[in-house]
Parts: structure tokens; C-alpha cells; sequence
């Protein structure tokens, strides 16, 4: 039987690592830390969220706790760095985080009834839009998207909030005639050789291949990824084939390292 989280325990547990924050930001703390700015943490919010995701992906739960750990602390920092600036304090960012939940959530810890994951979606969509337009900012089902997230996934997600209003293909099988029309497009465009309607005409096609990625209830995003694993794999064992012949890649012809391709894809 699992154990149950004692939340005693946390309160502790959740003021040393501010604390160690606090130390390594003191005048005789850490020279790299002390240089941080939140400007310079974007990368390393990005990169730690991103090694949370692979841990997730791998299946340890050791190393998902490892890394949830990391992208945990980076947060504290980062919101430590405010606090020292006065714009807001770490309190303040636990609690607001605390009431959208609240509020976000009304057949929680309110008296509106659902039972549906899609009736949750469609009411936590209206209760942004509302305090969107409480605060005075332009609404759309689009959302606020960051433009900062992976081209695919973004793609895939504002392809998913279209179809929330019925802007979408009935059925995946309606895409592959739009595939066919992005190709022709795409080949007009190589046949002009204008570098700029190419670019377009590629972000058209790829964006029709993650729709119909959607649409058949595919994440693009992890898909690609699964192909880029593949790919390096086989490559890989095309270079290991290679090496036991007593040659590089650079010295094959084509033909032979089509060969060894084939090879590989066999193994």
C-alpha cells in the first residue's frame, strides 16, 4: 500500500530550498548564482522543463523526480530574483497560483456539477476568457499561445483550440486533399526558385501534416521525435557496419551506404 504525503512535512522541506536560494544570492554565496538574472534563466527553464519531459518519457521515476526537483528549484530562483527587485514576492506567486486554481476549478470547489474531462475543458476556457476580459485584454479562442513552444506542437495546439468552434476538417481523410493542393503549391514554388514563397509553401505543408496528425489522434510533436530516434538508431548502425569494413560513410557511394541502410533497417 502506498503511503499517503504527510503536507506537514512539506512546509519545512519547501522553506530550505529557499533557503539555500537566499544563501547562494548573499554576498558571500555562489559567484555564478550571485550573476543570474532572470533574463539569463530563460534558457535553463526551457532546458530543464525539457529534461523533465524526456524522464517522463524514459519511464523512471527516479529520474522524473530528479528532474521535476531541478525545474523546481529554478522556479524558486527565478522567483527569488523578483522578490529581491521588489516586483513581487514568492508568496505572492503561491498565492495566485492558488486562487486561479480555485477559481478554475467551481465543480471542485464549487456547486457546478461536471463529469466530463471535455466539459472541464470548455469551462476552464470560458473562465480565461472571462478574466481576460476583466482585466481588459483582447480575447480569442486561440488563447495566448507561447511563441516560444516547438513550431509542431504549437501548431498542433492551435489547430486543436480552432476546432473548438467547428473550424476544422470532418474527418482525417478530408487532409489528404489538402496535402496533394500543399505539394502542387510547394512545387510551384520550386519551380520559381523564390526562396521566401518556398519557406511559406514548406510551413503550409507542414502545418496541414500536423493537423492531420491531430486528427487522427497523433501528437506530432512525438512523433517526429520517435523518427528522429529511429533514424539516428539505423544511422548509427550504418556507421558501427561501416567501421567493421575498415571505412567511413565519406568514402561509400551512395549505393553502398543505401545497402547498409537497408541493412540496418533489418536489425
Amino acid at each position: 500500500m502506498k503511503e499517503t504525503t504527510d503536507f506537514s512535512e512539506l512546509g519545512p522541506l519547501f522553506v530550505k530550498l529557499i533557503e539555500i536560494v537566499h544563501r547562494l544570492r548573499a554576498p558571500d554565496g555562489c559567484p555564478w548564482d550571485r550573476k543570474q538574472t532572470p533574463e539569463t534563466l530563460k534558457k535553463y527553464v526551457i532546458e530543464e522543463a525539457h529534461e523533465v519531459f524526456d524522464a517522463i518519457g524514459e519511464e523512471s521515476p527516479l529520474a522524473v523526480c530528479e528532474e521535476i526537483g531541478d525545474l523546481l528549484f529554478l522556479l524558486i530562483f527565478l522567483a527569488y530574483l523578483y522578490e529581491e527587485a521588489g516586483d513581487f514576492r514568492l508568496r505572492d506567486v503561491l498565492k495566485l497560483c492558488a486562487e486561479k486554481m480555485i477559481r478554475r476549478h467551481p465543480h471542485v470547489f464549487g456547486k457546478i456539477p461536471l463529469n466530463e474531462a471535455e466539459e472541464v475543458v470548455a469551462q476552464w476556457q470560458k473562465i480565461k476568457e472571462k478574466e481576460a476580459r476583466e482585466k481588459g485584454q483582447k480575447t480569442s479562442v486561440l488563447g495566448n499561445l507561447p511563441r516560444s513552444l516547438p513550431a509542431l506542437q504549437r501548431a498542433f495546439r492551435l489547430g486543436e483550440r480552432a476546432s473548438r468552434v467547428g473550424f476544422d476538417w470532418q474527418k482525417a481523410e478530408d487532409l489528404f486533399e489538402k496535402l496533394d493542393e500543399e505539394i502542387s503549391e510547394l512545387k510551384e514554388a520550386l519551380g520559381r526558385k523564390e526562396k521566401d514563397a518556398l519557406q511559406e509553401e514548406i510551413g503550409d505543408l507542414l502545418f496541414t501534416v500536423v493537423n492531420l496528425a491531430r486528427k487522427l489522434g497523433i501528437n506530432p510533436e512525438e512523433a517526429l521525435r520517435q523518427t528522429n530516434d529511429k533514424f539516428e538508431h539505423r544511422f548509427q548502425k550504418m556507421e558501427a557496419r561501416a567501421q567493421e569494413q575498415g571505412k567511413s560513410l565519406k568514402e561509400l557511394s551512395l549505393e553502398e551506404m543505401d545497402a547498409l541502410w537497408e541493412e540496418a533497417k533489418k536489425a
